[in-house]
């Protein structure tokens, strides 16, 4: 069958033909996705068969979209026969999604992990678009600027048909709050009810779809230009990346891996490089290549790809051989290994003479096969992440390489799903009596015990603290972080907290101010020297500025009088909560 030309789309009867075809398809997906969300959260489904929910939601989800960028480009028997191999594909994903894990019923729907959502779009994306240039080439492997020309034009498709949905439905919103001002609120309860949301939404992105197929010339002239303005930032990347790795032999990479989010921060850079590469080739062709300048840009940004790779991967390393696999690290392991294809591949690419770049075609392809491949395998029984981060925890703790009392039980009770608390149950039966008694304690737990001290010591040492510019941060401070609650929970994320000594009492003993985004702890030593919180402040009213109250606790702090006292009433201390001025300077 000739697939060389789209199908359907001849005159204005085509073009009905595929409108219709797809606004029956985003209905019958809306009201497909209302039933399933009404199961779940009324708790119709049957509790007994949870992971069938999850197989069908993620089917219903994404299937509908194969049939949406694929009519009218594959033939109606074609799309059908790649349409089901996707549904049955996403069901065993959605299906090991919820039967990998342990759910409360009573607490929790089984609905869908945002990770197996986010990887499973990007492995449908990907799959689709080997699929149909194949298909319409009529061989396994297209013409390299076949896959160029579908994916990226259907990349600004996406782009622009969810900004479509997103501005429909803040019209509807605005249109709302429009007859709500005339005392209409039924607008308002019709937008918040999911019968008329969802099946709205997805007939609203399906138009959007039909509305930006149709348009082809200019969702065209749109990747055009976008193209020319993305590859121009290559040149900016390319520097600031040759600027990074030039500063990493005079700078150590202790601040580096002090981030503890060095993997994810050097695989992003990677992986936008190779973006911007990917913008000024385009399709290969010699009328679409840069000016020269670019070119040679290109070729240092191919080299620079091999290091950012490499660190990242010496990173995971350090990491994997100090605390052992985690499902994140197996997940960061395999990005890894995309960036390794593609920096090997760009490599090649940017030292062989010849034609400018051309192993990036073969590169790219391979990229993208194993990228489907590792992400089926992640998310499916084949390599789940839980279960091989399981094992290596209690491997490292069979063979002594973590201590009885520092292993993190509570990961097997709460974060690992059935693998875990599988594990969990064999260590309760272990001829080790300390690991059994420490395995059914977690066992029984019904929330992960953050009063335990070896746990207690895991946060401490993800607490980071930041000293205020010309500050230090105490040295007893730090050394007792462990047994200060409320300073794990606020200075354990990425951004850590801020420090600032200063004197609040007036009594000549420096407290101490850590700053979170949005909170501020106040803390002060006690007699025996042991840092205790001593109270918090918050932000009273929302900043018309952005910084945080840790940034701006950096720039400097400034004490006020309180403006009422303490009153003892009944023998009891009252204290005044103010009424906070949002415009004090």
């Amino acid at each position: 069958m000739d697939l060389t030309h789209d199908t359907g789309r001849s005159g204005l009867g085509g073009e009905r033909r595929l409108f219709a075809a797809r606004l029956i398809t985003g209905l019958i997906q809306g009201v497909a996705l209302y039933a399933l969300y009404f199961a779940g959260e009324h708790g119709l489904w049957p509790r007994t068969q949870p992971a069938t929910f999850g197989a069908l939601a993620l089917a219903a989800g994404y299937a509908p979209v194969v049939v949406l960028a694929g009519v009218g480009r594959l033939s109606p028997r074609t799309l059908a026969i790649w349409t089901a191999a996707a549904a049955v594909v996403l069901a065993l994903l959605g299906w090991h999604d919820v039967n990998r894990r342990v759910l409360e019923s009573w607490v929790q729907p089984p609905f869908l992990s945002f990770p197996t959502m986010a990887f499973g779009a990007a492995a449908l994306f990907i799959a689709h678009h080997l699929i149909v240039p194949a298909v319409r080439a009529g061989r396994w492997i297209a013409p390299y600027a076949d896959y160029f020309d579908i994916a990226w034009k259907a990349g600004v498709q996406l782009a622009m048909s969810l900004a479509f949905t997103g501005a429909f439905w803040l019209v509807l919103h605005l249109g709302a709050a429009l007859f709500k001002v005339i005392g209409i609120d039924a607008l308002g309860d019709l937008l918040g009810q999911a019968w008329f949301a969802m099946p709205v939404l997805c007939l609203a992105f399906a138009t959007a779809v039909q509305l930006t197929d149709v348009r082809d010339g200019l969702i065209r002239g749109v990747r055009t230009v976008a193209l020319m303005l993305l590859s121009w930032l290559t040149p900016v990347m390319v520097v600031l990346t040759a600027g990074f790795l030039a500063a990493l032999p005079f700078t150590g990479l202790e601040g580096l891996w002090g981030t503890r989010s060095a993997t994810a921060l050097v695989l992003s850079a990677a992986g936008a490089l190779i973006v911007l590469i990917n913008t000024a080739y385009q399709d290969g062709r010699p009328d679409n290549r840069p000016p020269t300048a670019l070119c040679w840009t290109v070729r240092a940004g191919g080299v620079l790809l091999v290091p950012l790779v490499g660190l990242a991967f010496w990173g995971l390393m350090l990491r994997i051989g100090q605390h052992g696999l985690t499902p994140d690290r197996i997940i960061a392991l395999a990005c890894a290994a995309v960036g390794a294809v593609y920096a090997a591949g760009y490599l090649l690419a940017a030292v062989r003479r010849g034609e400018w770049m051309r192993p990036l075609e073969r590169t790219n392809f391979a990229a993208a096969v194993l990228s489907v491949g590792l992400i089926l395998a992640l998310f499916s029984p084949v390599l789940d992440p839980a279960r091989l981060a399981v094992a290596d925890q209690v491997a490292r703790l069979e063979r002594g390489a973590v201590k009885t009392d520092d292993f993190d039980y509570d990961f097997l009770r709460f974060d690992s799903g059935r693998a875990g608390r599988a594990a969990l149950d064999r260590l309760a039966r272990s001829d080790d009596a300390e690991v059994a008694r420490l395995a059914k304690a977690a066992r029984q737990r019904d929330a992960r015990d953050y009063s335990d001290p070896a746990e207690r010591r895991r946060r401490a040492e993800r607490v980071r603290l930041h000293p205020a510019p010309g500050q230090t941060v105490p040295a007893e401070l730090t050394a007792q972080i462990d047994s200060l609650a409320d300073v794990l929970n606020l200075c354990g994320g990425q951004e850590g907290c801020t420090v600032r000594p200063i004197d609040l009492d007036g009594d000549g003993r420096d407290e101490a101010l850590v700053a979170a985004p949005f909170v501020v702890l106040a803390l002060a030593r006690d007699p025996g020297g042991d840092w205790r919180v001593a109270g918090r402040y918050g932000a009273g009213c929302p900043s018309a500025k952005s910084d945080s109250l840790a940034q701006a606790l950096a720039r400097g702090v400034a004490t006020a009088p309180a403006a009422l006292p303490d009153l003892v009433v009944g023998g009891r201390r009252l204290q005044a909560q103010p009424q906070i001025d949002c415009d004090v300077r």
